[in-house]
């Protein structure tokens, strides 16, 4: 790969070098470090999202790199540290392994009725543990070089490390959560790191101080009351809820600021593609009826720009097997990359 922007066009065909967008840049030179993590050990649904990050990078050459509110923001640098083909076997071996246990209890029985599937659960969360272990790693070092950094998924369970990269580098910081599901669930199918986890896990580190859900239509009593019982840590904008003011004739503008107004100034965004109508990603892990056009979404993450708050990174997650899902998650991905950089202006 030719890492100098002496001789790079950006009107050009975009070049097959295992970049994003094919860009000219490698880990040392580009500014914003992109983890590849293709993970779905606990998937409940749909599986195929662990192939969402080689989609996500095959869509990528196609599209153009003017972006308008950004027309510069592909000059920042973007990499993407690819994942290894161990890991996709790692994934391919636990997911086999939690799927036992998630038909052992769709059966009605009990893990614990079974010291095979004790064990088994044991290896999972163990495995799923190690996973984030080594992504807080990679996430810490590359915060500490100065550089701003990025996830995608693999399902939604994938970010957890970068939370706590994130919880060393940042003592008060806020998520930003766009999902059809609160994933306020804990111990989901009783994995430890359940994608319908993420959220309840992310709320044990203390430097995350606001958590806004936007999209919700999914969700079980349990979660609807940790929200209510969270003393206003947890904000909620659920999809019916939203849809009604909308109709009622309050703008998306206002009730985007309004959305925002909860965050502090330091906003870290989770991006679950579910939360969108499912004609945009349909082969999602957990497509749901419903949800926000893509465009509704980018005018939210503008306004957090305008509002004078730095987004200090992304994950995007849930992007299903197929070349549509992949080109959907490669805009996404690059909309919000250059919404990163234009909010440290």
């Amino acid at each position: 790969m030719n890492y100098s922007l002496e001789n790079y066009n950006p009107n050009d065909i975009a070049e097959e070098n295992g970049n994003f967008l094919g860009l000219p840049f490698d880990y040392e030179s580009a500014k914003l470090i992109i983890f590849s993590v293709p993970w779905e050990v606990t998937v409940s649904y749909h599986q195929g999202t662990a192939q969402g990050p080689e989609r996500i990078a095959e869509a990528s050459l196609q599209i153009d790199l003017f972006d308008f509110d950004h027309p510069e923001g592909w000059k920042q640098g973007i990499f993407v540290e690819r994942h290894t083909q161990e890991m996709l076997e790692k994934n391919e071996y636990y997911r086999g392994q939690a799927k036992s246990i998630i038909e052992h209890l769709a059966k009605g029985l009990k893990i614990s009725d079974s010291q095979d599937l004790q064990n088994i659960l044991s290896s999972v969360n163990h495995a799923c543990q190690q996973i984030n272990q080594g992504l807080f790693t990679e996430c810490q070092k590359a915060l500490n070089l100065g550089k701003k950094v990025a996830v995608i998924g693999g399902d939604h369970s994938v970010p957890l490390g970068y939370f706590q990269a994130l919880a060393t580098k940042y003592n008060n910081f806020g998520i930003l959560h766009i999902d059809a599901h609160a994933d306020l669930r804990n111990a989901y199918e009783e994995f430890e790191f359940s994608h319908a986890s993420i959220m309840f896990n992310a709320m044990k580190i203390p430097q995350i101080s606001k958590l806004i859900q936007v999209g919700l239509r999914d969700i079980c009593h349990d979660e609807v009351e940790m929200i209510n019982q969270s003393n206003g840590r947890i904000i909620a904008y659920y999809d019916p809820l939203i849809k009604q003011q909308l109709y009622s004739g309050k703008t998306w503008l206002n009730l985007c600021q309004e959305i925002i107004s909860h965050l502090p100034d330091k906003v870290y965004i989770s991006f679950d593609v579910d939360g969108l109508d499912p004609k945009l990603c349909p082969n999602t892990g957990t497509p749901v009826p419903g949800g926000l056009e893509l465009e509704q979404v980018y005018c939210l993450f503008r306004e957090v720009v305008n509002s004078g708050r730095e987004i200090i990174g992304f994950d995007v997650c849930e992007v299903g097997d197929a070349e549509w899902d992949g080109n959907v998650g490669a805009r996404i991905v690059y909309k919000l990359a250059n919404f990163l950089d234009l909010s440290q202006k």
